[in-house]
């Protein structure tokens, strides 16, 4: 299973849609694309996915689904991303099968257990600051919570590449990626500014040797 080192996590910008958003990210040259759709019916959130899995197929881009691994399958997205109090992993991986992507969130070294016990492919670790993205935030973790974690991980000899999610800014990346964490998601960074200089001072600072890596 590929894992992107950079996640986009996709928002409403203030002129547009989810996927004028996502076009622009793929345009500059994402490569992993997360559909996030709150408080909207199914039935749209199907709409939309379609069209993401659409565009993210003709920029040879994966597309992750949140909360809906039906909607994931129906789609032709490469998996979705479930939260810790969405669908167990294991019952999603019935539905979707093996050979779809499924991440999972974590907010403790509990949580991270919890997920590599499920059989998850990928962690979104989070969330590292306040933000507006996400209603009911776990605790917040900032830099000191990551180097702690990604300790524990390490002594645990857990090997599942762990993202690191929310609120996160440019500066802040460094930092982050000294801990050991695999990558980072962001959302509104990229919403605000989703042009091409803005993903390769992205790519720049997560300091990509190769974007991917096989686990």
């Amino acid at each position: 299973m590929l894992i992107d080192q950079l996640h986009y996590i996709s928002q409403t910008p203030e002129n547009g849609t989810h996927l004028t958003a996502i076009e622009k990210v793929l345009q500059a040259g994402g490569q992993w694309i997360q559909l996030r759709v709150k408080e909207q019916e199914e039935d749209v959130v199907l709409e939309l996915a379609i069209e993401a899995n659409r565009l993210c197929e003709k920029y040879g881009a994966k597309l992750i689904v949140n909360d809906y691994p039906e909607l994931a399958l129906k789609s032709g997205a490469y998996g979705v991303h479930l939260g810790l109090d969405d669908m167990p992993i294991p019952q999603a991986r019935a539905i979707l099968g093996e050979n779809k992507c499924i991440g999972g969130t974590a907010n403790t070294f509990a949580d991270i257990c919890r997920r590599v016990e499920e059989g998850a492919d990928y962690i979104g670790l989070g969330p590292f600051r306040l933000t507006t993205t996400k209603k009911n935030l776990s605790p917040v973790l900032g830099l000191e919570g990551y180097q702690k974690l990604m300790e524990q991980v390490r002594d645990a000899q857990i090997t599942i590449p762990i993202i690191a999610i929310g609120g996160i800014k440019l500066p802040d990346i460094a930092g982050i990626r000294q801990t050991g964490i695999h990558g980072i998601a962001v959302s509104g960074l990229l919403t605000q500014d989703n042009s091409v200089e803005s993903i390769n001072l992205l790519y720049q600072e997560i300091n990509l040797n190769s974007k991917q890596t096989i686990c």
